[in-house]
């Protein structure tokens, strides 16, 4: 629907003959009299309904900026942030110089990165890029760049832009050869707002990695991390892992390839295909030792190292791609309380994002006391 065939709204009412009415017939009502035109308690109620009124506008003023209809100024911006439409900034405008020198010369003439130019001493315009007038040539060609943005640098025409404002050895003279063009002020608040209106048909269905993502997720709530990948054009892989990094089943599988593959969900030319990820094998087998100061809690110690272990497996496994890292796994340790870790496996492994890490076997030994 378009915006302009949305009904007007307003969130409260607000006007001003019906809200002095409604005092007027309340105070009435309480009270049991009417009051005169001149009366002051009357004139008092009426400053207090033109504060109201004030107030009730000002409601409906902010309700509306929340309407993309209605809104306006930095309410509009916050609202692009939902659909990641930014306003377009203010951008300068650009055209092409050309720097010339009086005859050709045995030696290359040297134009540095942001050499001023000018139509007219007061706006400038500046080299984008070095350049220079090549042994036995007598010009060069050099896009320059207005240093004001806005409409204002737009539409010099070629031989306006003729003043060198920071002198160049041997250059005689500069004229734009293109009339300059690309000079905007900034987004407007009626085109920010369609643009923000039609932001939804920038979204593909699941050809980005994060749709694919998405629906993949959809499909099951067991579904803890989900990969995408391309290993050849057209071809894409959803990789699937589930809570406590166990792996899928081909029920699971099959749900979420329902989810990602519909046709109003995938690219035409996109073969799509859900797998599981790859298992990393890797044991645990450490020794820890507990400080003898802590002598009187080796108990509890031992306790929250059980729990340091349980916690590093599943922030190891729960994750495609993660890296088996044994350094993880001894701060673990440590925060719970053991003093020094000795640790055999596992050992450092990278992994790409369609593996995962998969506990072999585990070995923790409690290796006693020792000082500090």
């Amino acid at each position: 629907m378009s915006l302009k065939n949305l009904p007007d709204i307003q969130f409260v009412e607000a006007d001003a003959a019906k809200t002095i009415s409604n005092i007027l017939t309340l105070h009435e009502g309480i009270t049991g009299k009417s009051l005169a035109p001149a009366d002051p308690e009357r004139l008092f109620l009426m400053g207090l309904a033109s504060i109201i009124v004030q107030q009730r506008e000002l409601i409906n003023h902010a309700g509306k900026m929340n309407l993309l209809a209605y809104s306006e100024g930095d309410h509009l911006d916050h609202l692009g942030a939902f659909t990641e439409t930014d306003r377009l900034g203010s951008s300068a405008a650009g055209a092409t110089c050309r720097f010339s020198i009086a005859e050709p010369l045995g030696f290359v003439v040297a134009i540095n990165k942001g050499t001023r130019v000018s139509p007219d001493g007061k706006l400038f315009f500046k080299t984008e890029s070095y350049a220079e007038v090549a042994t036995g040539e007598t010009f060069v060609d050099v896009p320059v760049t207005c240093m004001a943005t806005g409409t204002i640098g737009n539409d010099y025409v070629p031989g306006q832009i003729n003043q060198v404002v920071d002198p160049v050895p041997y250059v005689v003279g500069v004229s734009n050869t293109t009339t300059s063009t690309g000079g905007a002020d900034k987004e407007e608040n009626e085109p920010y707002r369609e643009r923000i209106h039609n932001a939804p048909d920038k979204y593909s269905v699941a050809g980005p990695e994060g749709a694919y993502i998405y629906w993949a997720k959809s499909a099951h709530q067991d579904i803890a991390d989900v990969a995408v990948v391309s290993p050849a054009d057209a071809t894409v892989q959803v990789v699937v892992l589930l809570s406590g990094g166990t792996l899928p089943d081909e029920v699971i599988l099959q749900a979420v390839a329902d989810a990602v593959t519909p046709k109003n969900r995938r690219p035409l030319t996109d073969k799509v295909s859900v797998i599981a990820p790859v298992p990393a094998a890797f044991d645990i087998d450490a020794d820890y030792f507990i400080s003898n100061e802590n002598s009187e809690a080796i108990a509890e110690i031992q306790n929250r190292v059980g729990k340091a272990v349980a916690d590093y497996k599943a922030w190891q496994c729960e994750k495609l791609g993660r890296d088996i890292n044994p350094d993880e796994l001894v701060y673990r340790l440590k925060s719970a309380g053991a003093k020094r870790v000795v640790v055999r496996a596992p050992g450092f492994l990278k992994l790409d994002t369609t593996q995962v890490a998969q506990v072999s076997s585990e070995t923790l030994n409690y290796a006693g006391v020792e000082d500090e």
